[in-house]
Formats: structure tokens, sequence, C-alpha cells
């Protein structure tokens, strides 16, 4: 089990930017995909963005498409989210979580197929 920790969070202006990061604690998770995910108020958590082990491959809702870009340094054993351009409807608390299928490959991940989620980082954009 792999322990991850959001953050980077934050308040900004519509059209601002913000780099989420989601670090491992303890054991490296750089065979493993990752995905972002988040959760605004009074709605539920959905995807947003993943990426496979070696980072070649990656996945987008189309909220976030052309927007968002996620990446990641293995040798720093975080994934990042960088979002542009920021819309009052993605204020969210952001979640990241773990991919571990045998395949270098951005899945579309489902909220409903994990058990727990960590603190997450919340995320406002105001108008």
């Amino acid at each position: 089990q792999v322990q991850l920790v959001e953050s980077g969070g934050g308040l900004v202006q519509a059209g601002g930017s913000l780099r989420l990061s989601c670090a491992a604690s303890g054991r490296t998770f750089s065979r493993y995909g990752v995905g972002w995910f988040r959760q605004a108020p009074g709605k539920g958590r959905e995807f947003v963005a993943s990426i496979s082990w070696s980072g070649v491959n990656t996945r987008y809702a189309d909220s976030v498409k052309g927007r968002f870009t996620i990446s990641r340094d293995n040798a720093k054993n975080t994934v990042y989210l960088q979002m542009n351009s920021l819309k009052p409807e993605d204020t969210a608390v952001y979640y990241c979580n773990t991919d571990r299928r045998n395949s270098d490959f951005a899945f579309w991940m489902s909220p409903g197929d994990y058990d727990s989620w960590g603190q997450g980082t919340q995320v406002t954009v105001s108008s």
C-alpha cells in the first residue's frame, strides 16, 4: 500500500493557474499509474486525469482537456497536475490515487474502485 499526500491547492482567480502535487510517503510508486480526482461541493467524486507508470501515456476528462496537464517525476516519487485557465467550476477538493494494473497505460480510473482516499487539497477558483 502506498500512502499519498496531496498539496498545492489554494485560492485563485478565474483564468489563473495552480500546480498540484501528489507525493508518495515511504514506498515508491514508480511502477504504478496515478490518477487525479476531484469532488466539488455537494457532488460526487469524479475522474480528472491519469498517467501511466512511465509517464508516456496520459488521459484526461473532457471537462479539463486542453487546460490541465498531468506529469510525473519518478525520481521524486511525485505526480503533478498543472491546471491552467481555471474556471469557477473547477472548485473542488482534489485527490490522487494509484492504478496497480500491470500495464504502462493511462486508464480511465473509476472513483468507485477505491475504498480509501487521502485528505486531498482544496482548490477554489473565484470569479
